[in-house]
């Protein structure tokens, strides 16, 4: 590969840390706010809401983690 690919490489996975690093922000304050909750809301549809969306930023997260692999080349 040659210079300016990898250029191009590592730009593109510092523009893909930055939204990783907005996702980690985003998963803590969302899940601070449900731990807030009163626990019969919690188990409430508006709860299993903010709980699914927690998992589903987690799940994007390990997809940019695994992105680690082009760092290597």
């Amino acid at each position: 590969m040659n210079k300016d690919r990898r250029k191009r490489i590592a730009e593109a996975l510092a523009l893909i840390e930055e939204a990783r690093d907005i996702l980690v922000e985003v998963r803590d304050e969302e899940n601070e706010a449900y731990e807030s909750l009163p626990e019969g809301i919690m188990y409430s549809e508006r709860g299993e809401q903010m709980a699914s969306t927690v998992d589903e930023i987690d799940e994007y997260i390990g997809y940019i983690e695994s992105t680690e692999r082009l760092e290597e080349m």
